[in-house]
């Protein structure tokens, strides 16, 4: 499945929460914001994943995915404090 595709599926999430709740207010820039991010680390997971041997996949993943959720962690709640 195309990167394109699943982060576009991943913003369905919140943008039907938005529409449904007040408990998620998301606004334009977060939407760029998480769709670059997932954008670039999808992107980047399948460069790195062509290239690596297939035992090192999943680890690339794990990586990968530790990354964004302290990125959009920070972005979200200002969890580390630099």
């Amino acid at each position: 499945m195309s990167v394109l595709v699943v982060t576009g599926l991943v913003l369905l999430i919140p943008l039907i929460a938005t529409c449904f709740t007040d408990q998620v207010r998301w606004g334009i820039m977060d939407f760029m914001v998480a769709g670059v991010l997932l954008i670039g680390v999808g992107s980047t997971f399948v460069l790195l994943a062509r290239r690596a041997k297939p035992k090192y996949r999943c680890l690339i993943a794990v990586a990968l995915a530790a990354v964004l959720i302290c990125v959009w962690a920070e972005l979200a709640v200002g969890l580390f404090i630099f």
